[in-house]
């Protein structure tokens, strides 16, 4: 036990990634306790894992985080015990959540941006199913929280949530929970992999590949990106089956975007009709789009307004399925800004699978 800036710190014994931060205790309570008398009754105390990549957005995130962390432990504390744990590295996130749940969290919170989110609710699966506590006989289950500080928050916002932590903090104070949809891709082999934002192949995709290398700029790495996408791209033809129904042709595909939510790359609202709660996906197919198009409607891309545009529709499903017409074998796939590989994929939808403290 270590006394740090007026908090008792405690290495968690299952995984020394955790660590516990909570008001300091009375002589008579050991670290394992989780309740406390209030009032005469017993209260119980939640356990909440921040899950943080200190190296965001350039280093950025970490030093909001240490800028953010007395006022959290203010807010939070009388009611909480505040376990905060760095990620070293891609993945690190993924087994910092699911061991958070095993050992009966009652939230985890994605602290930074999109990338750190969906490392975390690829923490709530493993296997192809949702992890689950330890404790067989335990009530509850841990909910998803978000606090954006990274580049681009595109999750936050389709609620429509502002980019200020402090917003973020008293939502997770309030504790009120509401279940979210989450994607599932499979591909031929290898496990099943998750999102929570928008899936999107071809050169979208690629564009987003592109701009992972250029996370320094900021999202000027979008547009950078894209113009690297742009260099030798070639619309191709698709086959793809919705619902489980007869496998159509697409042709000329220049990107398609699957959303359960709405924006994606920096505040692009890709899928304008997208909901996280409605059991379903928006799909958004661009076809025959030429560079200038993109120059000519960005704009539209951005607002939302695309879905009048000449070679762009939009359909809903709640299973898509989708190969290549050839053997290429290099048309891109990513969720989440994460790439994933190259096609075939199929993509479906999990209903209500997460509660997210809202």
């Amino acid at each position: 036990m270590i006394i740090y800036q007026g908090v008792v710190v405690v290495a968690m014994a299952r995984n020394p990634s955790l660590i516990r931060a909570q008001s300091p205790m009375s002589s008579d309570l050991t670290s394992s306790d989780c309740s406390v008398l209030r009032g005469g009754a017993s209260f119980r105390r939640r356990e909440l894992i921040f899950v943080v990549n200190p190296r965001g957005a350039n280093g950025t995130t970490g030093q909001q985080w240490k800028k953010l962390l007395p006022y959290l432990r203010s807010r939070l504390g009388n009611d909480c015990n505040i376990c905060e744990s760095l990620t070293s590295g891609p993945s690190h996130a993924i087994d910092i959540t699911r061991e958070a749940i095993r050992e009966g969290a009652d939230a985890v919170i994605a602290v930074g941006g999109d990338g750190t989110l969906h490392e975390v609710v690829n923490g709530f699966f493993c296997g192809g199913k949702p992890v689950c506590n330890h404790d067989m006989n335990s009530s509850h289950s841990t909910a998803l929280g978000i606090i954006p500080l990274g580049t681009g928050s595109d999750f936050a916002r389709t609620l429509g949530w502002k980019n200020d932590p402090h917003d973020a903090i008293e939502r997770i104070a309030k504790g009120l929970k509401s279940k979210i949809d989450v994607g599932c891709i499979a591909g031929e082999i290898g496990e099943s992999h998750y999102f929570i934002n928008v899936a999107d192949i071809h050169l979208s995709a690629k564009a987003g590949y592109y701009a992972s290398r250029y996370k320094k700029f900021g999202n000027l790495c979008y547009v950078i990106g894209a113009l690297q996408a742009f260099f030798r791209h070639h619309n191709q033809d698709l086959r793809i089956k919705v619902d489980e129904g007869e496998w159509e042709v697409c042709s000329q595909v220049t990107a398609l975007c699957i959303g359960n939510a709405k924006y994606f790359g920096g505040g692009m609202k890709i899928t304008p009709n997208a909901n996280p709660s409605s059991g379903d996906y928006e799909m958004v197919i661009l076809q025959d789009f030429k560079w200038y198009d993109f120059v000519l409607k960005l704009h539209k891309l951005y607002n939302g307004t695309h879905l009048s545009v000449k070679n762009v529709s939009s359909r809903r499903a709640r299973s898509i399925e989708i190969e290549e017409i050839g053997s290429s074998g290099s048309i891109f796939v990513q969720s989440d800004g994460e790439f994933l590989g190259f096609l075939p994929r199929k993509f479906s939808i999990l209903p209500g699978v997460i509660e997210l403290l809202c």
